[in-house]
């Protein structure tokens, strides 16, 4: 497997601890210092406490993977959102995430939606 391969699994790893809501599974694809920059946070915990906010609101929400594109140490990820509000017009929630990857380990991310967020009321 080549480190591409790697960096691929580990984002699609990611999304289905979300996905079966084993978010605790989750933590060992995160390094002890991960830094989410949409949250403004270190450490998977308030990763975590997102995850579980987010589930809250949308209990059905799944994501899936449409693009991944890995350079280097960078995973760029687009994903569509299910089991949440359309946006207007009825096109489903996208969200872009780009993740720096650190010894095999998701150390930092970056990222927005569009669509329905936990931020939104």
């Amino acid at each position: 497997m080549t480190a591409r391969d790697d960096a691929r699994n580990l984002v699609l790893r990611m999304q289905e601890c979300f996905n079966t809501r084993r978010f605790d599974q989750a933590a060992d694809l995160f390094t002890p210092d991960f830094f989410s920059h949409p949250l403004g946070a270190a450490g998977f915990e308030a990763g975590k406490d997102a995850w579980r906010t987010i589930v809250a609101r949308f209990p059905d929400m799944r994501v899936a993977a449409e693009d991944i594109l890995v350079d280097g140490d960078r995973v760029a990820i687009r994903s569509s959102v299910e089991g949440t509000v359309p946006l207007e017009g009825g096109a489903p929630p996208m969200l872009f995430e780009i993740f720096r990857i650190d010894g095999g380990r998701l150390a930092e991310m970056w990222g927005v939606t569009e669509g329905p967020s936990p931020r939104h009321d």
